[in-house]
This record gives structure tokens, sequence and C-alpha cells, in this order.
């Protein structure tokens, strides 16, 4: 048997979490607050409601408890931008105790109850005395959370090397995973400072673009491969992924010559991969 579930993200994620619809008739771009683990939330609508299979849920599926109002939401915004404020008193905090930690962001939860610091560090941190502290000097309850580096820059904002902004934050999607093989598929230089992104790991376009050459990879020949081509038979020394096109090396005795050609002009003996 198959359930209803929404599709929801919260602020300064990626993610998509799914929830049940709980009856109500929501639509993409609602506002909704949501049961969590750590208590109501506020989310918003991205995919509208489908049929799974509760078999493929990661945990048990929470509820949609309402749609928010408007006047909810605009507390909410007015709620963080207060808590930002709060930065440099945390940060100072912090130093006081000598801790190897990157205060990221101060945030509030949808109703003001508590405050969320968001927090970089290389090792693992023992932050229980200053949880304590901080909740004296902000008198809210304070959660400290650490987050990675890529969370970090999507927090904060920024522009990758193309000069556009920031694929994470621009909600593309989660791109954890990037390989160096997803950089060998492209061509792209293997050496790391030439394909990392602000957060020092591989950028998440390499990720957002590998399936387009994968497929592209399946329909060229290898380098290396003996093809024919309307001049005769040689070898292909170079492949043009998204022009889908084919450099292919002549040789007549000392003589050595290297044409490009369209791939659909190409015939060679195409192999598994």
């Amino acid at each position: 048997m198959q359930i209803e579930v929404v599709g929801v993200k919260f602020k300064n994620s990626n993610h998509i979490y799914s929830f049940s619809p709980n009856g109500l008739e929501l639509k993409q771009g609602d506002y909704v607050l949501v049961e969590t683990e750590k208590g109501a939330d506020l989310g918003v609508v991205i995919k509208e409601k489908e049929k799974i299979d509760p078999s493929t849920l990661a945990s048990p599926l929470k509820n949609v408890l309402e749609k928010a109002s408007k006047n909810m939401v605009e507390k909410a915004e007015k709620f963080d931008k207060e808590a930002e404020k709060l930065a440099p008193t945390v940060k100072k905090l912090v130093k006081e105790f000598g801790l190897e930690m990157k205060i990221v962001k101060v945030e509030a939860s949808y109703d003001n109850s508590r405050y969320i610091i968001n927090f970089t560090a290389e090792n693992r941190v023992d932050f229980r005395e200053l949880v304590k502290k901080l909740a004296e000097a902000l008198k809210k309850r304070v959660e400290l959370r650490q987050i990675g580096s890529r969370d970090a820059v999507r927090m904060l904002g920024g522009f990758g090397p193309c000069g556009k902004i920031c694929c994470c934050v621009q909600n593309m999607g989660e791109f954890d995973h990037v390989s160096m093989k997803m950089a060998k598929n492209q061509n792209l230089s293997l050496n790391p400072a030439s394909i990392s992104g602000q957060c020092g790991k591989l950028m998440c376009c390499i990720a957002y673009e590998n399936s387009t050459y994968q497929e592209a990879i399946k329909m060229m020949p290898k380098v290396g491969t003996q093809v024919s081509t309307k001049d005769g038979k040689g070898t292909v020394v170079y492949n043009n992924l998204l022009k889908k096109e084919v450099d292919v090396k002549f040789v007549n005795g000392d003589d050595v010559e290297i044409k490009t050609y369209p791939l659909e002009t190409v015939k060679f003996q195409k192999e598994e991969r």
C-alpha cells in the first residue's frame, strides 16, 4: 500500500524531507509548520503531494501540522535577523573558552524559543560548558550544530571561480559526493586548487554536470581507438564531449596530421563501458 507525502525543505538546507500532508491541501511554495524530532519547525513545500512506497522511507513519517500564516513567516524572518546580531557575543565567548571552532551563523527557531548556533571545526569539540554560558548570556535555550564546509558556504553565500553564485547557494541540489573520477570524465585539470570551490572541496558543478558527460562518453570512441573516416583510417587522440567532435590522427610515413570530425561521421566498434 502506498502513502501520500509532500517534500519540504528547511532554511539553509538543500535536502528535501518527506512529510505526511495530514489531509491538508498543499501546493509548491506554501510555508508549513511540520513535526520534527526537535519539535515544530517551519519549512517550505518543494514537492507537491505524491504517492510512495513506505518501505523507501529511512525513518517514520511525521506530519505537516498546519499551513504557516504570512504573519508567522514574517515573524520567523524577523527573529532570524535579530539572532544574526548576536554573532559577535557568541564569538567572544568561544574565544574566552579557547575552543577551536568557527562560528558560521546564529539562527532563531521559527517561534524564537531557542537559538541555533552553526559552527565548523576540524576536530570534535567539547562545548558543554560553552552551551551553559551561552544560555545564560543570551537568556534562551541554545543548540550548537556542527556543520560541514559545504553547508557553511551555503549559509554565508559566495561566488565560484566561474563568477556565478555557488551552486549550493542556488539550491541546485545536494552534491556532497563529488569525485576525481567525475573531473576526469570532463577532462578537467586534476590539480585540486583548480577544481575546488570556496569550501575547499571539489566544486559542486562537477557533479551537477557529470551525467551529461557520462552520456557523451558512452557515445564517443575511446582515445587510442582505430576509426574510419571519409579520409581513411586513423587513431582517436581527443574527444570534445560537449561538441561531440572527434580528433583523429593520420600517419603517412613521417607526416602526421590531425583532423576534427563530427561524431556521426566517424565509424568505430562500440565497446561496453
